[in-house]
């Protein structure tokens, strides 16, 4: 007989969910910091919604999908207090699907982007919560900002759209990168996102770090990431 739902032990999702976060209590503890200070999205790009209700069955409440529609047609399979994080490219005509459905916007990478959010979210009456996406290691294959005077004048930009509240910077090292020059990226983002801050007076809540994923989670923790992006290690290699 097949054991009702209610009385199955935990998935391997839920497994996993532990283990992950495991490790990231234990590498905000080996910084010195509290892993209440670091938040898990748990990114469910390539994923079925079965897995994603199982995640949040787990008690995950934070997801993060790489394309917008991919995200909305899920979002239906989630209760409502499911977050939503879009952390992939965005091109500008899907702008107006992110108002409504993504609170958290990783992928700020241009003017024009940022020049349609805050058209699309004016036009619902929300804010955007929104990062600037950095390809600090020029990979011809990724998105982002690339050097300092492009970050100043997409700060720039988006200060002046009232329906975008800026937030942080997201970042991916080159792959290849071994471990010394991983951890190196990233505490340069870090320092990074100081100096801009105070260079552009934005406080406190101009704070967030949108650094490192499965394989590199820990170490992004320990060089400062206040957010963390894991999908392999949760749902498991993608199909």
């Amino acid at each position: 007989m097949t054991p009702h739902p209610a009385s199955r032990g935990p998935t391997r999702i839920a497994e996993n969910l532990v283990r992950v976060r495991e490790r990231i209590a234990a590498a905000a503890a080996r910084s010195g910091r509290s892993a209440e200070g670091v938040t898990l999205i748990a990114v469910s790009k390539g994923q079925p919604a079965e897995a994603v209700r199982e995640a949040f069955e787990a008690g995950q409440r934070i997801f993060g999908e790489n394309r917008v529609q991919e995200g909305v047609a899920k979002m239906g399979a989630l209760p409502a207090e499911a977050v939503w994080h879009l952390i992939g490219h965005l091109q500008t005509n899907k702008a107006r699907l992110v108002p409504g459905h993504f609170p958290w916007m990783h992928t700020v990478d241009g003017e024009r982007v940022a020049r349609a959010l805050e058209r699309y979210a004016a036009a619902v009456g929300t804010k955007l919560e929104v990062l600037i996406q950095l390809n600090w290691c020029r990979e011809p294959t990724k998105s982002g900002v690339s050097d300092r005077a492009e970050l100043e004048a997409l700060l720039e930009t988006v200060r002046q759209c009232s329906a975008l509240r800026l937030r942080g910077l997201m970042s991916m090292p080159d792959p290849a990168f071994d471990e010394a020059r991983t951890r190196a990226h990233f505490a340069e983002i870090r320092e990074l996102l100081g100096s801009v801050r105070g260079a552009f007076g934005l406080g406190p809540e101009f704070s967030a770090l949108s650094l490192g994923m499965s394989h590199d989670f820990e170490w992004a923790i320990e060089e400062g990431a206040t957010i963390v992006r894991v999908g392999t290690a949760i749902f498991g290699a993608r199909s």
